[in-house]
């Protein structure tokens, strides 16, 4: 009688190929993060964003460009020898801004322009020369008899064009909800190192709305975020009992902080001696607005704003002190960021899986 043949390895066959293929994904999926996580490394050094920063000199000094070596800040002798006003490019109501030449460069050249304000000139001025970082703008000299400050020049301007700029054929591959969501991680860097910075906890006082605090940060070409007008840097000194208000006017609008409004109603006059003062929870109050502003109307903002959602409502809590700190912010922002991007680099994984 004849046996029938036994198909030993078909009975196994169908087993063995969705384990292989399971390693096999598992494989790549390891090998995916491990490039993924190698990128993002790379990712945050190229963009400039790590805390360090190697590139700054001592104090007293400054180096422009591509030049290795640093300089002295240029002294009142230089600067009306060497520096050229080319034309008047901004006015406030501090400082005329001059679009400026030395040695073939375009600088900034700020004059006072009402000797009224000249103590919020010298104070602009002190802080610059004290947070000097790669989140401030960078000071070349100044002279302080004549009220003259000498910074870089950032062609793009300030943060009130960025629409605008985005819009330029050269930039149009900028204007996506990555590189919007990098920006406003620029600018919270920036709060974050106000908030902790060498000089103690300050706080950004000219903020009254979006257009005004827009207007003290600049974009730069490599299109990273500095701040640029340091005029009302009030500290804060909790230990000390020492809290700020900012200026002397009575700030209306949701857009200024709850706690930066005259709380005695209507009916009672504005009297700044009865304003009370406050910290720099303020500025977190600001930063959703701010953000909001950043991300735009791009393909994927709206994803980007979902995961800041919970931060976001957090940053808009009437008691300041259930406010986050500027650092948790940030660490928010970046983990965002990362998650995003991840998502974004292994679409379907999950499902396959």
């Amino acid at each position: 009688m004849e046996k029938k043949p036994h198909f030993v390895r078909r009975e196994f066959l169908p087993r063995e190929v969705p384990s292989v293929s399971l390693a096999l994904l598992l494989a790549a999926v390891l090998l995916l993060n491990a490039l993924l996580y190698l990128y993002l490394n790379k990712f945050y050094i190229s963009l400039g964003r790590v805390e360090t920063d190697h590139g700054l000199c001592p104090f007293g000094y400054f180096r422009f460009g591509a030049v290795k070596n640093c300089s002295p800040w240029l002294s009142c002798e230089a600067i009306n020898t060497e520096v050229r006003k080319l034309k008047c490019v901004g006015e406030g109501a501090v400082k005329k801004v001059f679009l400026s030449e030395w040695k073939e460069k375009k600088v900034v050249l700020s004059h006072l322009t009402n000797s009224e304000l000249k103590e919020d000139f010298l104070h602009g001025l002190k802080m610059l020369k004290a947070l000097q970082s790669k989140h401030v703008v960078r000071l070349l000299g100044y002279c302080e008899q004549q009220f003259t400050i000498l910074t870089e020049y950032h062609p793009l301007g300030s943060l009130r064009g960025l629409n605008e700029t985005l819009h330029i054929p050269k930039y149009k591959g900028m204007n996506t909800w990555h590189r919007r969501l990098m920006l406003a991680i620029d600018y919270v860097s920036v709060i974050r190192y106000l908030h902790s910075s060498p000089l103690g906890t300050l706080v950004m006082c000219d903020s009254n709305d979006l257009d005004k605090v827009l207007s003290q940060y600049l974009l730069t070409s490599d299109f990273h975020v500095l701040v640029n007008d340091l005029d009302a840097l009030p500290l804060v000194n909790r230990s000390a009992g020492r809290l700020v208000k900012c200026g002397h006017r009575e700030l209306r609008g949701e857009f200024v902080a709850p706690e930066q409004r005259w709380p005695y109603g209507e009916d009672v006059p504005f009297e700044d001696d009865l304003m009370p003062p406050y910290d720099e929870k303020t500025d977190i109050w600001k930063i959703p607005d701010v953000s909001n502003f950043f991300l735009g109307h791009v393909e994927g903002s709206d994803i980007v704003r979902l995961h800041l959602f919970d931060i976001h409502t957090a940053c808009k809590k009437k008691d300041p002190a259930e406010r986050p700190s500027a650092q948790e912010v940030l660490d928010t922002y970046r983990k965002v960021l990362t998650l995003l991007i991840q998502e974004a680099a292994m679409p379907g994984t999950r499902e396959m899986l």
